[in-house]
């Protein structure tokens, strides 16, 4: 089986995933940053390689759709020339980093990425495909409830700390000592057994009974959690949503003649970094409370060859039906590649319908099933449990 075939793990540029529109080409932006000049370059790869759509994960990076076997070489050419690739496969499955796109210049945490990118490079670690990290170092944190497995964080007095996932209390160090704290709580992870079958996580591993060892468990409570963030105006620029996580090149083009360097973030948002103005486009969200900003919903059928329906029109014509303070994923397959979180309302493509599970994620059982998308979106009282 090819390396494009196999699944249980995130596709990378090095290494794409198969799909049912072509090769996933993953682009992962180093610092979670891209300057203008590479976001025209990516919407050139895309229309020329690709189908033209691109996809914003929930990992904070973009994806190139469609791309054909023989024009993956080219394409690599391309990233290479906007310093947009990794020296091996091996290197780039490590850089697994989510960076809070709410930093100013001269603070730590674009300094802490690049020290972080460079030792994970050096480091050699087999860590898990979905073993990630989370730079989340402003006064309040904004990347906790995204998936993480080790985190630089600030406690409430403004030090950093070095956190495992699943831990309620973090380690203070130095800002000398983030990144190598960081690589050993990395390195214990995988000498105590945690990576077990390849696909082990850090919050698993201590709820399964792991102890983390003196020299790394930590005492200090990690500062306050900020509200959702939506579409607005940030100090550090404009916030825009992408609705279902996916936009056309074009999209990318118009953001590029902004002139404005572009953050990415795991909500399926990008932020026009000293943007004032909200970017508009096919596509984009720019309304805080936007109902499609309530729906979470993968590439689904004919995009992805593993899911049962089309999952993009179910969720666009549920989202206005959801209450403004839940959220409806509707995933293709029982993976949740989209999202692997809890959801209010999970739907779940099977080949006999869609399974429906409440306050729950893919992995959790369903209370309906078989039921049609005809049937939801005819009587949508059975999202929220009045059937």
């Amino acid at each position: 089986m090819s390396a494009a075939t196999v699944k249980g793990w995130c596709p990378g540029a090095l290494r794409p995933m198969q799909s049912g529109d072509g090769l996933v080409v993953r682009v992962r932006p180093f610092g979670g940053r891209l300057e203008a000049p590479q976001i025209s370059g990516l919407a050139e790869l895309a229309e020329r390689f690709g189908n033209g759509l691109v996809d914003v994960t929930s990992r904070a990076n973009l994806q190139i759709r469609g791309v054909q076997e023989d024009g993956h070489r080219p394409l690599l050419d391309g990233l290479a020339r906007l310093a947009l690739l990794d020296p091996d496969a091996d290197i780039e499955a490590r850089r697994n980093i989510l960076v809070t796109p709410f930093w100013s210049r001269g603070d730590e945490t674009q300094s802490l990425a690049a020290e972080l990118e460079e030792a994970l490079a050096d480091s050699g670690l087999a860590l898990p495909t979905k073993f990630g990290f989370a730079i989340d170092d402003g006064r309040s944190r904004v990347l906790a409830g995204d998936s993480a497995d080790i985190r630089i964080e600030r406690d409430r007095a403004g030090g950093l700390l070095v956190r495992a996932d699943g831990a309620r209390l973090g380690r203070s160090v130095e800002r000398g000592q983030a990144v190598s704290a960081a690589l050993a709580l990395a390195s214990w992870f995988l000498i105590s057994g945690g990576a077990k079958g390849g696909r082990g996580r850090m919050a698993a591993h201590i709820a399964s009974g792991a102890v983390l060892p003196q020299s790394l468990r930590g005492e200090t409570e990690p500062a306050p959690v900020m509200a959702a963030v939506r579409p607005g105006h940030y100090p550090e620029g404009a916030m825009v949503g992408v609705a279902f996580g996916q936009m056309l090149h074009a999209t990318l083009h118009q953001f590029s003649a902004c002139g404005h360097a572009l953050r990415m973030t795991p909500w399926r948002m990008v932020l026009s970094e000293g943007k004032r103005e909200i970017p508009s486009g096919a596509g984009l969200i720019s309304e805080p409370y936007d109902p499609a900003l309530r729906v979470i919903a993968c590439s689904g059928a004919p995009r992805c060859r593993e899911a049962h329906a089309d999952t993009r029109a179910l969720a666009a014509a549920l989202a206005p039906r959801m209450p403004a303070d839940a959220r409806l994923h509707v995933s293709g397959c029982g993976k949740g590649c989209a999202h692997s979180g809890n959801s209010a309302v999970t739907l779940i493509a099977t080949r006999a319908g869609f399974d429906l599970v409440r306050d729950g994620s893919t992995r959790d059982a369903p209370v309906l099933r078989g039921l049609s998308g005809a049937d939801i979106v005819s009587d949508p009282s059975i999202l929220v449990g009045g059937n």
